[in-house]
């Protein structure tokens, strides 16, 4: 299963944009600010959330418009296709809307269909940065294995805002309200931890199963910040009340979790290794993750600019473990020489000023 039939309407630098003739591997290529990355991102909202960037809708629009944008695709299979729409409507641009084959459904319904991983050199200090970037990181990758995920991270983090704005008011809260709001975080709390847990140990296994060269193999441990189950967590946001009262947030619970990462080999944190042997534990792990999404479903694979800082070793063994997993593979880079090992097997587009000419 693959995308294929790919439109951009006023998203971004691109007016109306086409792509048809995909294959396992596409690479877009072009110069700097032509709108390579632009598409990448077109693509990563058929996940739920923000995409790649993380920017807002309004960001999204295309200049001198406001008409909002518009992402199309088909999911192609052994069977008829299923096209997948989202948009944003007008000046409406708080509000993200999807379409699946014509019917209007939620975000959160994409991650049933497509399961979607990236890779972008924005992530390259994902290691040394704050904490909150990691747990976006494995719940996206979670995501990708289930699409349940989703719904738990959103309703666990408004139930996080309701709690931290009664627990910000000069009024004493009302402990009834409080213990519901509790309620809330604790039922999807526990699940997303649990769905935390259970990507790293996959990803564990997978990535145990991978060569140790020329990538860097990580050694990754879910650290929770509460107890794992819902009784534990439930006690500790209770008796924590006092102490988040005078703090004015929530001191304890899955948004405070860590994802710890090693370097194998050397037993040293990732935080601590060198730049190339970060950049390569990172591959390995968005490898694993590729492979795993690629089990049972369709998946999509967006490396921007990966092929330019790797060596010709590392770029040659990327290519070959891509070409294991099943999942189609977009990329983008300034030129094609990177790609030469690939480029009889690759649907290929040069990217100009926000048009695409198929090459």
């Amino acid at each position: 299963m693959a995308l294929d039939r790919i439109s951009l309407t006023r998203f971004r630098n691109h007016g109306s944009t086409d792509l048809a003739g995909t294959a396992q591997f596409n690479l877009l290529t072009g110069e700097n600010g032509a709108g390579k990355t632009n598409i990448l991102e077109a693509l990563s909202l058929f996940a739920p959330g923000r995409g790649l960037r993380r920017a807002t809708l309004a960001d999204m629009v295309g200049v001198n418009t406001r008409d909002g944008f518009a992402v199309g695709a088909d999911l192609v299979s052994q069977d008829e296709p299923v096209r997948l729409g989202t948009y944003v409507e007008g000046e409406n641009h708080g509000r993200r809307r999807v379409r699946i084959n014509g019917a209007e459904t939620s975000a959160a319904a994409l991650g049933e269909w497509l399961a979607t991983t990236w890779l972008t050199p924005a992530m390259d200090g994902l290691f040394t940065g704050p904490a909150a970037d990691r747990r976006r990181f494995v719940d996206r990758m979670a995501l990708a294995l289930d699409a349940r995920h989703a719904s738990h991270a959103s309703r666990y983090e408004a139930a996080l805002r309701e709690r931290n704005r009664l627990l910000s008011d000069q009024r004493e809260p009302d402990g009834k309200w409080l213990d519901a709001i509790e309620a809330q975080m604790v039922g999807h709390g526990a699940a997303l931890i649990a769905g935390r847990a259970r990507l790293v140990e996959t990803l564990a296994v997978r990535l145990a199963e991978m060569p140790a060269e020329p990538f860097a193999r990580p050694a990754l441990t879910y650290v929770p910040s509460a107890p794992d189950h819902a009784d534990g967590l439930s006690q500790v946001l209770y008796e924590g009340r006092r102490r988040d009262r005078a703090a004015q947030r929530t001191l304890s619970g899955p948004h405070r979790d860590e994802l710890d990462v090693v370097h194998a080999a050397k037993r040293v944190p990732a935080a601590q290794s060198s730049t190339g042997e970060q950049k390569a534990m990172l591959v390995a792990i968005t490898l694993a993750h590729a492979g795993l999404a690629a089990q049972g479903r369709a998946s999509i694979l967006l490396l921007d600019e990966v092929a330019a800082h790797l060596d010709p070793v590392r770029r040659s063994a990327l290519f070959e473990q891509l070409r294991g997993n099943t999942g189609q593979v977009w990329m983008t880079g300034t030129e094609a020489a990177p790609f030469e090992t690939i480029l009889d097997e690759a649907a290929i587009w040069r990217v100009a000023d926000g048009s695409v000419r198929r090459v």
